[in-house]
């Protein structure tokens, strides 16, 4: 069935964090507490504080100075991505798995997917489907999953709140935009992560292309694409974990039970929220080869020994283990290390897809939903559709002068001289230099800035337009 969620699985609370608050909490690990391990019931107390803790401590530390650097490296990096992408795309993909710095994961991920053009190209088309009414079959069920979403993050909390409208908005505009596909329950965590990081329109894009170009078929009626890529992942395991294929052969355990949630939710509901971004980071930039990855990292340091597999002598515990992967496992770093160093990669994927393509038509028959190719990544989304400059030129509607910029001398004897410099002036406070320091208020500092003085910070009770990127610096 297409509605797949249960009591269990719909509630996957997430740390308090806003896009725009994240260069301010950069240093601060984020967190995603997994409903399959704790439940929030009044004897699960002790239980939740312990695992928030411990994945508190599960996320990577990264310092100021290294994350300021880091960020000047990206900023570079989308102000020429065309030419990045042609001729340095393995530093990109490196930089991918480094961490994309906080502040710059939501336009980072924009570019990589190739929503950005995606939405340049069609100008105006989000908004035209935002205003139309929607199948009430489809509205009906995505209003009952609003709630679902992150229910302990600050945007998704209240209900009828700025997050979840636009997480009405983008899922209602999904539906519109691919009618023969319509609404799967597993969109609306993807859609919910990605609102986290940039505005209703930008993440709309995003989610199209996820849908279309990374995970293709994966929400069409029958699930069809879904069931090929767990037998995919099931006959990898053969190579990468003899112990753990044949325990899961042994107990007829279908790669449909585990891998759904995973693969459909890209992570999202299953791992602690520092290692759902990293994730989601390489995923974004390499393909679905990362969810493999992951998916077998998993399986492996789950049951891949006879010492581990005494704890699941049948079915059912085996479902359990997976259920509620073991903190260690699944902690950033260690997480990281081991998907990276994972050799599987787009070939070995495409092949075990073309026998198992094979083995589906023999006893299924034909594919009843014909999906387009799979892209494996950023490259490949741009090399099949190359982008103009002008659909990846960044449009900034906010331009902040910096204090620390040097000022220019309004006094000078020479009148050829002040105009020249007045005229020069003007441009300058319609472009903004490349290399300028831009002022930023979210850093913390003992001597408050006087810009800040007479500020009064209000909570906005609007969704933030797609063309306000400035305010996610």
């Amino acid at each position: 069935k297409r509605s797949w969620g249960t009591e269990q699985g719909e509630s996957s609370p997430a740390a308090s964090c806003f896009p725009c608050t994240l260069l301010l909490l950069a240093s601060v690990p984020l967190f995603c507490l997994s409903a399959s391990i704790v439940s929030l019931h009044e004897d699960n107390v002790t239980t939740l504080s312990a695992t928030f803790v411990s994945y508190l401590n599960s996320a990577e530390e990264v310092p100021i100075q290294v994350l300021r650097e880091r960020e000047a490296k990206w900023l570079e990096m989308l102000n020429s991505w065309d030419k990045w992408m042609a001729k340095k795309h393995k530093k990109v993909k490196e930089r991918c798995q480094k961490g994309i710095p906080p502040s710059l994961r939501g336009r980072a991920w924009l570019f990589l997917t190739g929503g950005k053009v995606r939405r340049e190209q069609n100008q105006g088309k989000f908004l035209e489907l935002d205003n139309q009414p929607g199948d009430p079959k489809w509205v009906d069920i995505i209003e009952r999953d609003l709630h679902r979403q992150f229910p302990f993050h600050e945007m998704f909390a209240a209900r009828g709140g700025h997050g979840q409208q636009d997480l009405f908005r983008v899922l209602k505009a999904y539906t519109l935009h691919r009618p023969e596909e319509g609404y799967c329950q597993a969109q609306a965590p993807i859609a919910a992560v990605l609102l986290m990081h940039m505005p209703a329109e930008d993440a709309f894009w995003v989610l199209v292309q996820i849908c279309e170009k990374y995970l293709p078929g994966y929400y069409s009626t029958g699930l069809e694409a879904i069931q090929l890529d767990g037998e995919i992942l099931y006959a990898l395991l053969r190579r990468v974990s003899p112990v753990a294929h044949r325990h899961l052969k042994k107990h007829k355990l279908e790669p449909i039970l585990y891998m759904t949630e995973w693969f459909m939710c890209a992570f999202s509901r299953t791992l602690p929220w520092a290692s759902v971004l990293r994730v989601w980071d390489m995923f974004l930039c390499e393909g679905v080869k990362i969810l493999f990855r992951v998916g077998l990292v998993l399986l492996k340091c789950t049951l891949g020994s006879q010492e581990k597999l005494k704890a699941c002598q049948g079915l059912y515990e085996t479902m359990e283990l997976l259920r509620a992967i073991q903190p260690q496992y699944i902690q950033e770093s260690f997480l990281v290390h081991e998907v990276i160093e994972l050799v599987v990669s787009e070939k070995d994927i495409e092949k075990e897809h073309n026998a198992q393509l094979r083995r589906w038509k023999e006893s299924h028959g034909d594919l009843h939903c014909k999906s387009p190719p799979r892209m494996h990544g950023a490259k490949a989304i741009m090399a099949a559709d190359p982008p103009s400059r002008q659909d990846l030129r960044q449009r900034p509607t906010i331009i902040v002068e910096s204090p620390l910029a040097p000022k220019t001398d309004g006094v000078s004897a020479d009148n050829g001289k002040q105009s020249r410099m007045t005229q020069e002036g003007k441009q300058r406070e319609t472009i903004l230099p490349p290399q300028e320091t831009v002022y930023n208020p979210y850093l913390p500092s003992s001597d408050p800035s006087p810009l800040l003085e007479h500020m009064t910070v209000k909570v906005s009770k609007e969704s933030l337009s797609s063309a306000e990127h400035d305010t996610y610096l």
